[in-house]
């Protein structure tokens, strides 16, 4: 039925669905590159626990805000004087929960394009990679933002098994994805009593979202 839809949909549609506790799957497209927009912010999100695990810094070390850091097109760090310092924890909260880019830029200066590419690339995630900032005003985020539903379904995975980084960090990063605040669409039309682990990824004329929905402890 997926399928169906997806071919007759008026775009390019791509998506992957597995249940981790049989492995049974349902793809359309799902290894075609595709604009991440802010999905991206899952593989920054990675690369900040291996460095946390590999103690390059902690959730309390602070970030100033740079001039360049700053992107208007979602999140409200933007306005705030340049200088001004930020909490890892805070930064990763902002960054999934409110989907802030200013604080994305910030984390992924904190620890490296090439760094978050390279970690991506040895998790096997072919087709992800960012190449660029977060700049909703350029067009080349559609192009310097890229992955793929089967590469999401990848790192996912490995976070609901407990294996992405390390058992701690894995748990972390689930439970800062549950506190997503858009939740327009994977949970929208599910039952209100089940727990999703999400980040959307909304932008011009994309609309994407990937994540953990948990029904009666099945991922």
């Amino acid at each position: 039925t997926l399928r169906k839809l997806a071919s007759h949909a008026p775009g390019d549609v791509a998506f992957d669905v597995v249940d981790l506790t049989t492995n049974y799957a349902a793809t359309y497209n799902a290894g075609v590159s595709m604009p991440a927009a802010s999905t991206i912010k899952i593989p920054v999100m990675v690369e900040v626990f291996l460095q946390l695990a590999n103690q390059r810094f902690d959730l309390n070390t602070e970030v100033a805000l740079h001039d360049a850091d700053r992107d208007w097109g979602w999140g409200e760090l933007c306005d705030a004087p340049d200088g001004t310092k930020y909490t890892v924890s805070t930064l990763l909260d902002k960054m999934i929960d409110d989907s802030d880019n200013t604080a994305t830029n910030m984390l992924i200066r904190l620890v490296g394009r090439r760094n978050i590419n390279l970690e991506m690339n040895r998790l096997g995630l072919r087709r992800t990679h960012l190449s660029v900032d977060i700049r909703t005003d350029n067009e080349s985020v559609r192009y310097g933002l890229r992955s793929s539903p089967a590469d999401m379904v990848s790192l996912l995975s490995r976070m609901a098994r407990q294996k992405l980084v390390d058992e701690w960090s894995s748990q972390e990063m689930v439970a800062i994805l549950e506190g997503q605040e858009h939740n327009t669409l994977i949970p929208e039309p599910l039952p209100d009593n089940l727990e999703t682990a999400h980040k959307t990824g909304p932008l011009h004329d994309t609309r994407n979202d990937g994540g953990v929905v948990h029904a009666t402890d099945a991922p």
